[in-house]
């Protein structure tokens, strides 16, 4: 991420909210909660952030957040890419950073989706991709597709064109399940096999129930700042080494020129170029776990095996601890928590895997992490790698 000239932009601070059920909390107050963790992980207090970043479902959203939280910030940033937001947002800070433009951002996530919607998978009536984004998204959903559908869509273009199974597929909601029982807040630990999987109630074939995320509350929220001011705070740094993001289309996934291919493959190269490292220094990954085929694409996409192998590689244990990738170690979006956007809770989970901090599903001397955020319908992308040492 640094050139010779710049400061070096560092995670100094992590937490998550309470989750997965905030019946009591507005959605301001989870990210208070998040924001006060965090920023005492760090050793540090509001008088001292000058910088805020979050983004939600509607404009001004940062400058909101900021009048509740008491916060009168010279940068700030809202950039909403969808789930893949809080990676661009993290992104951006560390550049604000090293450019000097700041001192301290705090990046903040807060959602309490599970109370005010219920636990209702977005499969259409009233709206679906519509309602989310008007203007060019209802030409997809004019025809009736709906958020799950988009990832169907691709889930069966992929199974099409590389013989990827549904077995496959129920085996990344498997191995999450697995980490989750670790994680003593994951909405769902009890564990699951390939065959409850499919069993479970089919959504939008080929996704069943289970091949699909939980709804949540919750939130998180991490600080940035530079090495140099870390130095003196009480928690380990652990550096931004690089960071990228992408788009392919808008909301209509008819507008992809590959339904097997996300723009983790622009996001992912870029930003292991910029960190100077290959997909094969990578100790651990935490991915945007939207959909069961969401992770098969990203780990596609981002390198860690060729095109077409995703199937096979999370079947034969990739993503578990002690595979190849260990992946989601605290549960995910399939098992742990999804309140809306989850891409805040990868770079908490990444940061603590890089402290150790991680308990039961602690990957054994972690040096870098990856934390991939994908969001819209297979819309967006983007990729931080972190890393325990200065580049």
């Amino acid at each position: 991420m640094s050139a010779p000239w710049r400061r070096r932009a560092v995670v100094a601070g992590v937490a998550t909210s309470d989750y997965p059920h905030l019946p009591d909390f507005s959605e301001h107050a989870v990210h208070a909660q998040a924001a006060q963790r965090a920023l005492d992980d760090a050793g540090l207090t509001w008088a001292d952030v000058d910088g805020l970043a979050t983004t939600g479902f509607f404009p001004m959203y940062a400058t909101g957040v900021a009048e509740y939280l008491g916060l009168h910030p010279t940068y700030y940033d809202e950039t909403n890419a969808g789930g893949a937001s809080f990676e661009v947002l993290v992104e951006h800070a560390a550049y604000a950073i090293e450019a000097g433009v700041a001192e301290v951002v705090l990046v903040t996530y807060g959602s309490v989706q599970l109370s005010q919607m219920g636990r209702r998978l977005g499969t259409g009536g009233g709206g679906g991709a519509a309602a989310m984004a008007p203007g060019p998204a209802i030409y997809d959903a004019l025809w009736g597709n709906t958020l799950v559908g988009n990832y169907a869509l691709a889930a069966r273009r992929h199974m099409h064109e590389y013989g990827t199974t549904p077995e496959q597929l129920a085996s990344v909601a498997v191995t999450m399940r697995q980490h989750a029982a670790h994680n003593p807040m994951a909405q769902y630990r009890d564990p699951v096999t390939v065959e409850e999987v499919l069993s479970s109630r089919l959504v939008a074939d080929p996704l069943h129930k289970l091949d699909c995320c939980v709804i949540s509350d919750g939130g998180a929220a991490c600080v940035v700042t530079s090495a140099e001011r870390a130095a003196d705070l009480p928690s380990a740094p652990v550096y931004v080494l690089g960071g990228a993001h992408a788009t392919s289309h808008h909301l209509n996934l008819s507008a992809a020129s590959d339904l097997t291919v996300s723009p983790a493959a622009q996001s992912g190269p870029l930003a292991f170029e910029r960190a100077g490292v290959t997909p094969d220094d990578v100790d651990v990954a935490q991915l945007y776990d939207s959909f069961t085929i969401t992770v098969v694409l990203t780990v596609e996409d981002l390198g860690f095996c060729a095109k077409g192998e995703g199937g096979p590689f999370v079947e034969k244990g990739g993503l578990a601890l002690g595979g190849k990738l260990p992946t989601n170690t605290d549960g995910g979006g399939l098992s742990a928590c999804h309140p809306g956007m989850r891409g805040m809770f990868l770079v908490v989970e990444a940061v603590r895997q890089l402290r150790g901090q991680a308990g039961a599903t602690q990957v054994a001397d972690a040096r870098v992490a990856v934390a991939h955020g994908t969001g819209g319908m297979l819309s967006t992308g983007a990729t931080l790698v972190l890393g325990r040492e200065a580049p």
